[in-house]
């Protein structure tokens, strides 16, 4: 009956490590998938909602998640930004961009692309948390005019690494996406 029990118990614990695997995880955010409750914060957190609404968590708390919703959880592993000599602006703040959060862990910002309309051409001094809100196509183009088209849908979430400089444009659906800045 002991040997069975266990096997129960390991099984059982197996399968919630299986489905508690982080979106994204680096040595700067583990990034989750949360709907309902969740347990206490063992990091500062950026919580994000699929409404795109964002609270910052500081460690020890519990987040109250009441719809799907990203939990960015913030390494204590911080890069200060690198210097811009790229001589574009960066990349936020931008027109149309809306700064919802700002603490010394983070800047969270709300920004909606404009179907056609490039951003200017920006340069990222930190590395970005970005939680996409909508179903919409995005062309990114470099200085040297090379050009990617990505497709994102609602609540698809992306790490993207410092030291790029780019221009967007949505050129398919729409598109709004909180951006978290880690400091």
């Amino acid at each position: 009956m002991l040997p069975t029990l266990l096997l129960c118990a390991m099984l059982f614990q197996t399968g919630m490590q299986a489905a508690l695997k982080p979106v994204i995880d680096n040595d700067r955010v583990t990034v989750w998938d949360a709907s309902g409750s969740t347990t206490v914060q063992p990091f500062d957190a950026v919580v994000v909602s699929s409404a795109g609404s964002a609270v910052f968590l500081p460690k020890g708390t519990a987040p109250k998640i009441a719809e799907r919703s990203i939990v960015i959880d913030l390494k204590d592993h911080p890069l200060a930004p690198i210097a811009n000599t790229s001589g574009y602006p960066l990349a936020f703040p931008r027109p149309g961009s809306k700064k919802i959060l700002e603490n010394e862990r983070v800047i969270v910002w709300d920004y909606s692309w404009t179907p056609g309309v490039a951003t200017p051409m920006h340069f990222h001094d930190k590395d970005t948390v970005v939680v996409f809100l909508d179903d919409g196509d995005l062309s990114s183009t470099t200085p040297d005019g090379k050009v990617v088209v990505n497709s994102f849908t609602p609540v698809t979430v992306r790490f993207n690494p410092r030291d790029r400089t780019h221009t967007e444009t949505l050129v398919r659906g729409k598109q709004r996406a909180i951006v978290t800045e880690l400091k």
